[in-house]
């Protein structure tokens, strides 16, 4: 099956919805949604579109029971209740386990980038854009992680931590310039002598 490894994946993530009336799988409409973005559609309306059109296939394909699209709030109200946190942790694992798959030997280079996500400001509640860094090994061309911050300038306290979760070893991580910056490395290994000795430390680009 295709993408078989990511529904399994997706089957992890806890479903906030209440067991009564659950029309829909949660790995299922996280699946079909993703594929829907893939495809191009960038609203609630167009993901819905997408299953509706190819509802059938969709089904024959994963295994699923759709007899209809679900309705857009419904859609809407599910994305909004997923827990952040729990939906990155699947993603993470996912991504060290198709790393791991490809079995590289090579060096491996880590990019570390932020990224202004467009279209993710909302006028109507007053929010900013949101902006998120990304972990992205270049040689598996695969993104490893993200990790959301609230400008360009909380990206660099961001760094380390991304580096220290991703548990990472014999790694070439690289930045742009706005990581050049003087006492930077210095503060991170004071937090670690004050945090003590650490079993396997990730290597980092000077």
């Amino acid at each position: 099956m295709p993408f078989a490894s990511l529904l399994a994946a997706l089957g992890e993530i806890r479903d906030p919805r209440r067991p009564q009336g659950r029309r829909y799988t949660l790995a299922h409409l996280l699946l079909f949604s993703i594929l829907a973005v893939l495809a191009g559609a960038t609203s609630y309306q167009s993901i819905i579109t997408f299953m509706t059109v190819h509802r059938e296939r969709l089904n024959t394909i994963f295994g699923a029971r759709f007899r209809r699209a679900p309705a857009v709030n419904t859609l809407r109200n599910l994305f909004l209740a997923l827990d952040p946190a729990d939906l990155e942790a699947v993603f993470r694992r996912h991504a060290r386990h198709l790393d791991k798959r490809a079995g590289r030997d090579v060096w491996r280079t880590v990019a570390l980038d932020g990224k202004t996500l467009r279209g993710s400001f909302d006028h109507l509640n007053d929010q900013t854009a949101a902006h998120v860094l990304s972990a992205f090994a270049s040689d598996a061309a695969l993104i490893l992680a993200h990790h959301e911050v609230a400008a360009a300038p909380d990206e660099v306290p961001a760094v380390p931590v991304l580096i220290e979760e991703l548990g990472l070893t014999g790694v070439l991580f690289t930045a742009d310039a706005l990581h050049c910056q003087k006492g930077v490395r210095a503060s991170r290994c004071n937090r670690q002598r004050l945090a003590g000795p650490r079993q396997a430390q990730p290597a980092h680009a000077p």
